[in-house]
């Protein structure tokens, strides 16, 4: 049963506290037909990066700005199957509210919508894909949000879904709790443990410390 002391949390968002699978595969589907491009080749590349990446690297001829317009516009505004992932709301508001963070690869008016779709309380630090130069899997994302919350990056735990999730936090100096939930645990062995649902976290705080407990499930 692992345990991690930290001073903060850092959540990525899809596939993490909000499950919007449903919505994200649909709508790079569609996007990938209007473009004839093949749909399986996008979603391959399109989980725990930003869309403006998945564009340039799926279609580089296209105007990537107007393109990650339209796409986030659209999944704004589709909620079908958008919802809260076991456990997700209950841990966030088990954390003081300076100590927790979500850092995602969406923008900040797709963020909004998915915290509103999932019943997610709204953090007091979010990081989102228009205020960074570099995504995922670069650190800066998660290096944002550690000096947002005023704690160092390596004091800083990170819950992540995606390879590239993951890739970013350890390169930033933090340790990282993998979920399975978009991609097989082959896939995250880089995380530091790995878990199935987030009712497999626990969390104890301890002065300015949190202590953060693994177990099965």
């Amino acid at each position: 049963m692992p345990t991690f002391h930290c001073a903060a949390i850092l959540f990525d968002l899809d596939g993490v506290l909000v499950d919007s699978t449903g919505s994200v595969s649909r709508l790079w589907r569609l996007w990938a037909t209007e473009h004839q491009l093949d749909p399986e080749k996008v979603l391959s590349i399109a989980h725990g990066v930003r869309t403006i990446e998945v564009v340039r690297a799926a279609a580089p001829w296209l105007d990537a700005v107007k393109e990650v317009k339209k796409i986030e516009e659209r999944e704004a505004s589709d909620r079908d199957g958008v919802s809260t992932m076991a456990g997700a709301s209950a841990l966030v508001r088990s954390i003081p509210a300076d100590r927790w963070a979500i850092v995602t690869s969406g923008t900040r008016m797709l963020a909004t919508a998915r915290l509103r779709s999932g019943k997610i309380p709204s953090p007091a630090v979010l990081v989102s894909a228009d205020e960074v130069i570099n995504g995922k899997p670069d650190p800066e994302p998660y290096l944002m949000g550690a000096r947002l919350l005023r704690h160092r990056p390596e004091d800083c735990l990170v819950v992540e879904d995606a390879p590239a999730g993951i890739q970013a936090a350890k390169a930033a100096g933090m340790k990282v709790i993998g979920i399975t939930t978009t991609y097989p645990r082959g896939q995250l062995g880089a995380a530091d443990a790995v878990i199935d649902s987030l009712t497999a976290i626990g969390i104890r705080i301890s002065g300015a410390r949190l202590e953060v407990t693994v177990t099965p499930n």
